[in-house]
């Protein structure tokens, strides 16, 4: 507990000293998106955060509401635009959740919230990645970010939560500025971001092969 107190402490000093810069940039990234992609701007999705506990994540959006003749939304892929993808690839489209920071549902640092379905498709010691509040950025994320496996991606956030301090919090945000500005590992080949999490699925691939 007096870890996550520190580490708290830590979002808060980092976020309100920084405010002036990513309020700003939060503003005109906002103006951006309204002009290229209409309304809303934002993009609100349930994800489960320190111990599996549900928020709801904002983001800027970065997908259209492209359908189908049947009304359907299109594959993901389809529905990004070049902006979305270059909105994507600089990290900008995270920056609303600095809010989730300030509200303390994120830490600037931790393993990335995932969707809520995945969460009965974790292995038990997959689900340790909730023993710390979900981050902005993380381990995961400068060391490889969207171009590894789902199973490299977890080790990467359980040897976190195991090796967590605000120095390497401080190792992992510098990074983070050198893995946005060489917009590496985006997206794992072929995918807008990652595959679906489905072990069940890739074993019973496995099993008809």
């Amino acid at each position: 507990m007096k870890s996550l107190r520190l580490k708290r402490a830590f979002d808060l000093a980092v976020v309100l000293l920084a405010a002036p810069l990513w309020l700003a940039l939060l503003l005109v990234t906002a103006l951006i998106v309204r002009t290229k992609l209409g309304g809303p701007v934002l993009f609100r999705q349930r994800r489960p955060g320190l111990r599996g506990e549900i928020f709801e994540m904002v983001k800027f959006r970065s997908m259209t509401d492209r359908r189908d003749a049947n009304g359907n939304l299109l594959p993901d892929a389809e529905r990004l635009p070049a902006f979305g993808r270059w909105l994507r690839s600089t990290s900008l489209d995270e920056l609303p959740e600095l809010w989730n920071v300030l509200k303390g549902e994120m830490s600037l640092v931790g393993p990335r919230p995932l969707l809520v379905q995945y969460m009965d498709r974790y292995t038990s010691e997959q689900m340790r990645r909730h023993d710390v509040p979900p981050g902005l950025t993380g381990w995961a994320q400068i060391n490889g970010r969207n171009s590894v496996s789902w199973d490299e991606k977890f080790a990467l956030d359980i040897w976190y939560v195991d090796h967590r301090t605000i120095g390497l919090d401080i190792r992992i945000l510098w990074g983070t500025v050198w893995q946005v500005l060489g917009r590496r590992g985006v997206s794992a080949r072929g995918e807008a971001t990652m595959p679906e999490f489905n072990p069940r699925a890739e074993k019973r691939g496995e099993l008809e092969n």
